[in-house]
């Protein structure tokens, strides 16, 4: 960060992911001082009725991991930042039931009788989505599980889940709501039908702003971690939405247009539309997982998903993706030659149900048994899958790449070369959703550093993008 620029004491970011939860310690100049991270570890079934999230094991790892980091100095404040489609319910001060893990096996009747009181896509900005990414419907399940929530029962979003278990104090927030959720409408700024009709909205914890302070640390985990007792808990965030938050603080986006592709288990894009323009929630494809995000300010963002990380994986094999000191940027970028010229390529979807392409069936066309190509191939698949989402957003001018894969570099290079029109860069911090979540303590912090342009490939995409689109839309139709 520059210079001069101060956060006022010690930040600590707790970023709960769905694959892994980071906590990081930050100086008053918003320097990064320690980082600890853990892989989560889903519970296949809570008590026989639905698989949960890693709730019980995520909290024994953060009160470590705060002890450690507050082991030299006092902190200033904690920020929470989660992924969605979660949330916890919480009575009488403690946890009532496990949050349920949105990746469940769900029978057509649960989904027949949910999607019959669903609201229209044009009022929500929320589509129908598999499994349990529509948090209305695991409430939905929850409540057909345990019966009839109680009248003191307190529904709270998953970032907020966190700042409730620091503080003592329970909040729900527009970004956390405004996820696919079914529950919030953005453009009105309210809980949908569907959430009033079915009593949720009355038993959502009350609205708080992302960087509100809604108290200070519980005084028995103060005792057990070190902790200061005057250290402020925040309301926290959606993690999409600490990205963007990160991706304005640059000058190249800050109040224009542009979109913000953030890359990890899930691909999501969220189009910053410029101040004074206006967008059409009917104009965006919710059978082709386009939806609309909520910012910190409340504003709709119109978005695109799909589940990037993951289908790279299951593509190309995840040993594909852990090869190291062969995968350096010259090794990939020599290999994308051969695998155009074969040509070796990757059709959609290897995750069912999300995505531009939400029926089609994943299969290859002249795989290679070589790691390191097929490697190469997904990253040119993700960029053609990407590419169609920001299509669908209608996204222009800027874009911004962040995440995992912003590093992976013939992803971002084929991406420029598909998508001449629009300056394409990416961000070289390694910790933009933490960034955002400080800039919800000094909105005027800079960045750490500058964005980086992309540079197309050299090598020409047409004949290989147009085959593949005419594939990917032959499995879609016959799917």
């Amino acid at each position: 960060m520059a210079r001069g620029v101060t956060v006022a004491g010690r930040t600590i970011v707790v970023d709960v992911g769905k694959t892994h939860t980071k906590a990081s310690l930050w100086g008053p100049g918003a320097e990064l001082i320690e980082r600890r991270w853990r892989a989560n570890e889903p519970q296949p079934e809570h008590r026989g009725r639905w698989p949960a999230l890693d709730v019980h094991g995520i909290d024994a790892w953060l009160m470590e991991a705060l002890r450690e980091l507050a082991a030299d100095g006092p902190v200033a404040r904690i920020v929470t930042v989660a992924h969605g489609a979660a949330a916890a319910l919480v009575r009488r001060g403690r946890l009532y039931a496990e949050p349920m893990d949105y990746e469940i096996e769900v029978s057509p009747t649960d989904r027949a009788e949910y999607d019959a009181q669903r609201a229209a896509f044009a009022k929500t900005g929320s589509p129908a989505l598999p499994q349990g990414l529509n948090l209305g419907f695991q409430l939905h399940l929850l409540e057909k599980a345990l019966g009839r929530f109680p009248d003191d029962l307190l529904i709270v979003p998953w970032p907020q889940y966190w700042s409730w278990r620091f503080s003592g104090v329970a909040a729900s927030e527009v970004t956390s709501l405004g996820c696919h959720t079914d529950l919030w409408q953005p453009t009105e700024g309210a809980f949908s039908e569907l959430a009033v009709r079915r009593g949720w909205a009355a038993r959502l914890a009350p609205l708080r702003r992302a960087g509100e302070a809604l108290g200070t640390i519980r005084p028995e985990l103060a005792a057990a971690t070190g902790l200061n007792a005057d250290c402020q808990v925040l309301c926290g965030l959606h993690d999409s939405n600490a990205a963007l938050l990160a991706a304005r603080g640059h000058r190249e986006v800050a109040g224009r247009e542009a979109t913000v592709l953030s890359t990890g288990t899930w691909f999501v894009a969220m189009r910053s539309v410029a101040a004074g323009s206006r967008f059409d929630i009917g104009e965006l494809d919710e059978a082709r997982d386009c939806l609309v995000n909520v910012d910190v300010d409340g504003r709709p963002t119109p978005s695109a998903r799909f589940m990037g990380g993951r289908e790279a994986e299951l593509a190309a094999g995840a040993d594909a993706f852990r090869l190291t000191d062969a995968c350096a940027p010259a090794n990939l970028l020599a290999r994308v030659p051969d695998v155009i010229r074969r040509p070796m390529l990757a059709l959609p979807g290897f995750v069912a149900g999300v995505g531009p392409y939400p029926d089609a069936r994943g299969r290859w066309i002249h795989r290679s048994e070589e790691p390191l190509e097929r490697r190469v191939a997904a990253d040119l698949y993700l960029a053609l899958v990407a590419c169609t989402t920001l299509d669908l957003i209608g996204s222009r001018e800027r874009l911004l790449v962040d995440g995992r894969f912003a590093h992976e570099a013939p992803f971002v290079r084929a991406l420029a070369a598909l998508r001449p029109a629009q300056r394409v860069y990416t961000s070289s911090a390694e910790h933009d959703i933490a960034y955002g979540a400080l800039r919800l303590v000094d909105p005027g912090l800079p960045p750490a550093s500058g964005l980086t342009p992309v540079e197309p490939l050299t090598v020409d995409l047409t004949d290989y993008a147009a085959q593949w689109r005419a594939l990917a839309g032959r499995e879609a139709e016959a799917s």
